[in-house]
């Protein structure tokens, strides 16, 4: 029988439990998007997590789109990044990094010489995105040009390079929560009328081609995909006129890449647990690989979703914000440390380094 805490791998990725660390922007890094030694510690406390999947890391100075958030574009984000995974390494823990741009969800503050967004459609996000000064609305974004795709491909390509210069075990294509690889996903955020816009084919050719291409750098056993067919959350984003049919449609493309994993969020991002909503296990058959769970998930539903064959594995975000020994804690049903949200993003060690384990707790 396979549980919570039962050894194995997903892809060619050893790991030790079945409980993987969700990706969680802190907003910790600087301005140009370079980690603090902070993050060392704060990686290293949670590497008794099965798989930690990093916080969102920006794949290019266009796809920031919030400020003090990590990238992988350049050597001193390599540099950064290193002692971040030599040390999740030394404490037995296994680390991919999670590859995103933001698309429409940015600011013309945060892009280089004050340029627009991109996006696939000239549509402005709503809710609001941090800057360096606090809270704004998304800028309006400008239509990629076909003829820059790509060059955006590429981008992909070369953060998957230096993400494996860094000592990552793989890489994690951010293809969900409103993104800009989601962003051609839905028919809500996607109107174009080239080779990427209009049929289902189209709309999900970009995500394809990235996967593909990020998988000819990794090894499609080193690379995992995150998808949220029901989230809204970034910059309000509607959902697909067809979600079953569309991330259907998109996890049986992917399937023939033979990627290391799905990792689902199932339901709205911060939400219940909403698996009735959207056939979830549809979208995982139709993948035919292994099964990452994500949203809300409690230790009886973790428990529930490994016994049964639900899933491969279940990653836990806030929960490993204050509780980085959550495996154990976990193991042992010991009580779990609600962090405030006060401290999720920005500022320093404090709410961020300095959360005990359970027997220094005690």
């Amino acid at each position: 029988m396979t549980d919570l805490f039962t050894p194995g791998r997903i892809g060619a990725i050893p790991v030790s439990n079945r409980v993987a660390m969700g990706p969680l922007t802190r907003a910790r890094a600087d301005m140009e998007g370079i980690h603090t030694p902070l993050a060392i510690d704060y990686y290293r406390q949670r590497a008794s997590a099965g798989l930690i999947i990093s916080e969102a890391t920006n794949i290019t100075r266009q796809g920031r789109g919030y400020a003090f958030t990590p990238g992988i574009y350049t050597q001193e984000h390599v540099a950064a990044w290193r002692p971040v995974t030599d040390a999740v390494h030394e404490a037995g823990g296994h680390m991919v990094l999670q590859l995103w741009h933001v698309g429409r969800i940015s600011h013309f503050s945060l892009q280089a010489g004050g340029q627009e967004p991109v996006a696939p459609s000239a549509i402005q996000a709503g809710g609001l995105t941090y800057i360096e000064s606090g809270f704004e609305r998304p800028s309006m974004p400008r239509a990629l040009r076909t003829d820059e795709i790509p060059g955006l491909i590429d981008d992909y390509r070369h953060a998957a390079r230096l993400a494996k210069e860094a000592g990552f075990d793989g890489v994690e294509v951010h293809s969900a929560n409103g993104y800009l690889l989601e962003q051609f996903i839905r028919d809500s955020t996607n109107k174009r009328e080239d080779g990427y816009g209009g049929s289902v084919e189209n709309r999900t050719r970009l995500t394809f081609e990235v996967a593909q291409a990020v998988a000819e750098i990794w090894g499609a056993d080193r690379v995992g995909i995150r998808l949220s067919p029901l989230t809204m959350s970034a910059g309000d984003t509607p959902l697909d006129s067809d979600p079953e049919g569309t991330y259907g449609y998109l996890a049986e493309r992917l399937a023939t890449l033979r990627l290391a994993y799905l990792h689902c969020i199932e339901g709205q991002t911060r939400g219940d647990n909403a698996q009735q909503a959207f056939d979830f296990q549809a979208l995982r058959r139709a993948f035919g690989g292994q099964y990452i769970a994500n949203n809300s998930y409690t230790r009886a539903l973790a428990l529930h979703a490994i016994e049964t064959g639900h899933a491969d594995m279940v990653a836990f975000g806030r929960p490993f914000i204050g509780n980085p020994d959550l495996v154990e804690r976990l193991r042992q049903d010991a009580p779990l440390v609600e962090a405030p949200q006060d401290i999720f993003y920005g500022g320093g060690a404090h709410g961020y380094t300095d959360f005990p384990a359970l027997e220094e707790e005690r």
